[in-house]
């Protein structure tokens, strides 16, 4: 049975686009947050008010995935660089599952995310 390879040369490609990623994210939330805030000052509808707060829960959510997926990623990068170290890098199958269920973990988030991005639009719209 051939052992899974993952060349450096693409994980260290997929780990810079995961990093970028998560800080548009970071910076995106924060953004969101802030326009949340300022409608809540606008309107005093009960259940614009309570959606809004709902929106904020979800966008709080979120930056603590978003950070999960930080501290994993930041993690995979040390264990990574420990073994380059090492010299026990060249066919760690366990490294290439762990890699590619990372990467299923950013796809999962980028398609939630994505949805409630969609959903905030079409509320901002119908409310603005």
């Amino acid at each position: 049975m051939e052992k899974p390879v993952l060349y450096n040369s693409n994980r260290e490609f997929e780990h810079q686009q995961w990093k970028g990623e998560i800080a548009f994210w970071k910076e995106e939330l924060e953004s969101f947050n802030i326009k949340l805030s300022e409608f809540i000052t606008r309107w005093g509808d009960k259940e614009v008010l309570d959606q809004i707060g709902d929106y904020q829960k979800q966008f709080i959510f979120h930056g603590g995935v978003i950070e999960d997926l930080l501290e994993a990623l930041e993690h995979q990068e040390v264990f990574i660089m420990a073994q380059t170290d090492a010299g026990k890098l060249k066919h760690d199958a366990n490294l290439v599952k762990d890699h590619k269920d990372f990467r299923n973990r950013m796809e999962t988030q980028r398609e939630i995310y994505a949805e409630l991005k969609k959903n905030v639009f079409r509320f901002l719209e119908e409310h603005l």
